[in-house]
């Protein structure tokens, strides 16, 4: 018995060495891996130890175990100090026991001795159930705890107050589905990665907007505010244009410039075999040395703001790869409207490891212009919905349900360069100069201090630097300060509108929606017009959007503003979907209106109009989904937690990620064919009423659920009733005995089907 203590004892104390911090700067050695399979624990020294970084970067530990765990978010408060949000409860083995255990935290770091790594923490909140993403504002922190959104107002750094802000932040969606990001973008409202839904703090409300949906983990923008996301087999998705714009019509789903594929490079370089990705036993998920070839769990995507890292790394990207345990660069490129970008790097990657536990999930822009990587540090980062019998053996293999108890902050900087914190200063008057900094993270905070402060007395400094003429960062966060001020001018924002500098006249049009009211409009109207007929290609597209809001106000006007946009640029697609924003419920009567100055049916204009009128048409024939589910509620509420993030609500298909179940002939189809892609899923490409779909334009494979145990095969029959009656399918019924049937034929069966398999008929060429 004795020896059995002393060996138990032995392992307990090499944990805990593992896990401890260690304040070092990496110098490491090109890492290798001596035994695929195994995966040690190893201390935040040893990890960094075995990157292999950029050349002339280092890595530098910020904060790591026992002062944090499990981190999935971070964010700087004025200080400089790290609020950092751990989810704990996260997938504590395969079978998910205990997820829901109330044992996540938000915890505050701080470094008293100012050598660039934390070393005191508090916890401010305890027993959260999966919180995903936080936000610090005004003088409190919003909090996402599925489904809800919280804020709690804070005095000497405890909650003391907590208010409900939204009862359904998230609605349906399992964990890897669940809106996250709360990001404050420069238009001062808080934007979400997987959510159409944006928020703002106006007094002692809050308003709940609605933008464009996007991404599935974090959320990032760029100088000029716009937005850029992923999903996990996406490298980078982004908008042209800025969020609150083209979402005033409800018929028209997909804005040309909105949820775009930024970089089309899904290709990845991990520096060890990584066969403990969930699909790793399929053909051409791994390579030939057993490294995964594409991204399986794109995450945290940033766009680099900073201005350490030299002129080469402005408008670059970086993703997290935590399955392949790295992160690629990718460099942008803007072309008028259009931004796209490549993968900076052929054959390597900006930060690999051989730590299959390193896990990379967020990354950040930081006040000394260093990259900031939240390591989740942990070996299970697949949720048990998807969770393939492959992966369990995988886990099996090297242990990697432990350790829960890990979690670590890195910064990533120039070696060079030496790493200087910028301060914020109490006095707003001190601020103002820090709207103009070339770090846009010390940019966007001072915008975000002196907004929360509601600092009226530096309005007349704001108005001044909105007149700026070597500095438009300056003018820019300037604007959209004395915006959150509720301070802006018509005059001043009609002098930027003339401005020479397109990113400055980009900004003034983006905040029209600000400043348009009955007062001014016919001002507003004149300037809009005189963009159109001096033939400003780039100013289009904003016009179109920002029409909407002169209708409220003069409909003539409007709807003048909007055929001189379809005289000028009738085969412009940005400009055919901004008009069409404004149309909601007279589609067909402008296509009427337009027949004679746009006759060919094949311009932009016409094509984007008559696909909004069909899809109207469509969608009365379309049975209700409410009604199915008072036949089928398992069926409706799987869908809704597990189904519409991919295929939409309306089961129309979401870009990037899955193509329409509504009308398919698969769906509607063969009952055996459907049930054994619900149950092993489905690879490769598919055909869809005569149209194709395949990676990257959708995720190359849908996961199958005959090994979650959570579903049954009764649940199993009700979501396939739902889905093959809403809308306009009209599939044959599915019954239990139907799905356990097709079990028994399956069973053994580990990889997933392609179309060819299930029906020869249905062979993608």
């Amino acid at each position: 018995m004795k020896k059995y203590i002393y060996i138990f004892l032995i392992i307990v104390t090499a944990i805990l060495y593992q896990c401890k911090v260690h304040k070092q700067v990496a110098k490491a050695p090109v890492p290798v891996v001596t035994d695929i399979n195994s995966s040690p624990i190893v201390s935040p020294e040893e990890s960094i130890g075995k990157m292999k970084l950029e050349d002339g970067f280092t890595a530098k530990l910020v904060a790591a175990e026992p002062l944090i765990s499990a981190p999935v978010a971070m964010t700087f408060d004025n200080k400089g100090r790290i609020w950092v949000l751990q989810m704990d409860d996260y997938m504590p083995d395969t079978l998910g026991t205990g997820e829901n255990t109330p044992s996540a935290k938000v915890v505050i770091l701080e470094d008293k001795n100012k050598d660039g790594v934390m070393d005191t923490r508090k916890v401010f909140l305890d027993s959260l159930v999966m919180p995903r993403a936080l936000c610090l504002i005004e003088n409190g922190i919003l909090v996402a705890e599925p489904p809800y959104l919280w804020y709690y107002e804070i005095v000497n750094d405890k909650p003391v107050k907590k208010t409900l802000v939204d009862n359904k932040y998230t609605d349906g969606g399992n964990v890897e589905h669940q809106p996250n990001g709360l990001y404050r973008a420069m238009d001062n409202w808080i934007y979400n990665a997987n959510s159409d839904k944006r928020y703002r703090k106006a007094g002692d409300k809050w308003l709940i907007g609605h933008t464009h949906s996007m991404g599935q983990w974090g959320i990032s923008q760029d100088n000029m505010g716009r937005l850029y996301a992923n999903d996990n087999s996406t490298n980078l998705v982004g908008d042209y244009f800025p969020p609150g714009l083209g979402i005033n019509n409800k018929d028209q789903h997909g804005v040309a410039g909105y949820n775009e594929r930024t970089v089309a490079d899904n290709r990845v370089f991990p520096i060890r075999p990584t066969t403990g990705v969930n699909r790793g036993y399929m053909k051409g998920v791994l390579d030939d040395s057993l490294r995964l070839v594409n991204f399986t769990a794109a995450c945290g995507p940033l766009i680099y703001r900073g201005n350490l890292f030299g002129k080469d790394f402005d408008l670059n990207a970086f993703v997290a790869e935590p399955a392949a345990n790295l992160i690629k660069r990718d460099i942008l490129h803007e072309n008028g409207n259009i931004v796209k970008g490549r993968e900076a790097y052929l054959g390597r990657e900006f930060l690999a490891s051989v730590d299959e536990r390193f896990r990379p999930v967020s990354l950040y822009d930081g006040p000394d212009g260093a990259l900031y990587v939240v390591d989740m540090y942990r070996g299970i980062i697949q949720h048990r919905t998807y969770l393939s019998t492959y992966l369990k053996q995988e886990i099996g293999k090297r242990d990697l349900t432990r350790p829960l108890n890990c979690g670590r902050v890195y910064k990533v900087y120039p070696t060079n360069k030496k790493l200087v914190n910028v301060t914020f200063p109490d006095n707003p008057a001190k601020l103002v100069p820090l709207l103009g900094n070339p770090n846009g993270f010390v940019r966007d905070k001072a915008q975000q201090i002196l907004v929360d402060s509601k600092a009226t007395q530096v309005i007349p400094a704001l108005q001044k630097a909105i007149k700026s003429t070597n500095n438009p960062w300056l003018v820019i966060h300037a604007l959209w300060t004395l915006e959150g001020l509720n301070a802006i001018k018509t005059d001043e924002v009609l002098n930027l509108l003339q401005s020479a500098d397109w990113t400055i006249r980009m900004q003034a049009l983006t905040i029209l929606p600000s400043v348009i009211h009955k007062d001014n409009y016919q001002q507003f109207a004149q300037a809009l017009d005189h963009i159109i007929a001096n033939n400003d290609t780039l100013a289009a597209p904003y016009v179109g959007f920002v029409t909407n809001y002169i209708h409220p106000f003069d409909q003539k006007a409007a709807n003048t503003l909007l055929l001189s946009l379809v005289k000028k640029h009738p085969d412009n697609l940005f400009v055919a979907d901004a008009v069409v924003s404004n149309l909601q419920g007279r589609e067909a009567g402008f296509q009427k209106e337009i027949a004679a100055i746009a006759p060919n049916p094949n311009l932009e204009i016409n094509k984007r109009l008559q696909r909004v009128i069909t899809a109207i048409e469509n969608a009365k024939h379309n049975s209700d989904p409410k009604v199915l589910a008072k036949e089928f509620p398992k069926g409706a509420a799987i869908f809704s937690t597990v189904c519409k993030t991919c295929h939409g609500e309306d089961g129309g298909g979401v870009p990037s990620l899955a193509p329409p179940l509504n009308k398919s002939e698969v769906v509607n189809g063969n009952k055996e064919i459907m049930i054994s892609i619900v149950l092993k899923g489905l690879t490769g490409p598919i055909k869809i009423n005569g149209r194709l779909y395949k990676a990257p334009e959708i995720s190359g494979e849908m996961p199958g659920f005959a090994d979650n145990k959570d579903y049954t095969d009764a649940d199993i029959a009700q979501i396939l009733n739902f889905v093959r009656r809403s809308w306009q399918n009209t599939g044959d019924k599915v019954s239990t005995g139907d799905v356990s049937n097709v079990r028994k034929k399956l069973e053994g069966r580990q990889k997933s089907f392609t179309m060819e398999e299930l029906d020869p008929s249905l062979k993608v060429n």
